[in-house]
């Protein structure tokens, strides 16, 4: 394990554009829930009445959302960034992170001291509202507030439209400047590391192969095996915080930083 955790870290001071990709993983390492897992969000409700088409078709729907989008929003409100987000925003500091190019939509990485710049957000932030229509964007802190006083699908204060998270829903378009850009980026990185996730949502999963096909290596670091450790140049199975934080004063003590 060692052995890997050094040759990770001198690939990172070595090459001129590393990538994370990061995945729910890190977000339950920091005690927000799993959607998927046994117990999670997905348990108690059926997403299938959350795809995208049905929130817009009813209020009745948009209402259900709501109070499931309240529920998973508690978590993510009071979650703070584990030793993984802050290693990997210490990577931005020292300049040897190219981009994050993120599944999650709990800010963490933001928290921890990433760049707005740095993060390409694929499924979209919990943190902000928007409205549908005149594209108005609001804190979520408030629209909660609403909520909390009654109103069980807000709308916009400025058209009247509909409001929603700014998060990717079932069925809702990947946003595309986001997509093209985490595309881009993949394609042309030396080193790809996915961290904390199961690579098998698509297309945000696929990357790790565009990155792998340009010629870049492929670190994996995930809890549990992955559809694409078999082409990784190493596969940590292990918890995301501390094998990040080895990681990271690997590169420190390569690179001459104090520790």
């Amino acid at each position: 394990m060692e052995d890997k955790l050094k040759q990770v870290a001198q690939w990172i001071t070595t090459s001129k554009k590393v990538i994370v990709f990061s995945g729910a993983g890190l977000s339950t390492e920091s005690g927000i829930p799993d959607f998927r897992s046994p117990g999670g969000v997905w348990d108690r409700y059926n997403p299938e009445d959350f795809y995208f088409q049905n929130f817009l078709a009813s209020e009745a729907s948009r209402e259900k959302y709501w109070q499931m989008a309240t529920e998973m929003y508690e978590p993510i409100k009071t979650a703070k960034p584990n030793h993984a987000h802050l290693a990997i925003a210490e990577l931005e500091k020292l300049g040897k992170l190219d981009c994050v190019i993120t599944q999650n939509i709990d800010g963490l990485h933001f928290k921890a001291g990433n760049s707005e710049e740095k993060v390409i957000q694929l499924h979209g932030t919990a943190i902000f509202v928007s409205c549908l229509s005149c594209k108005k964007r609001y804190d979520r802190d408030e629209i909660q507030e609403r909520i909390k006083k009654g109103q069980k699908a807000p709308r916009c204060n400025d058209c009247g439209g509909i409001l929603k998270p700014a998060t990717i829903s079932f069925g809702q378009s990947m946003p595309e400047k986001e997509t093209q850009e985490a595309y881009h980026r993949s394609s042309l990185c030396n080193l790809f590391i996915v961290v904390g996730s199961s690579l098998v949502v698509q297309p945000a999963a696929s990357m790790p192969l565009i990155a792998k096909e340009n010629g870049a290596r492929l670190v994996i670091i995930n809890r549990d095996s992955t559809p694409y450790d078999d082409m990784a140049d190493v596969v940590i199975h292990g918890q995301a915080g501390p094998t990040m934080a080895s990681i990271l004063e690997h590169v420190k003590q390569g690179s001459g930083v104090v520790v």
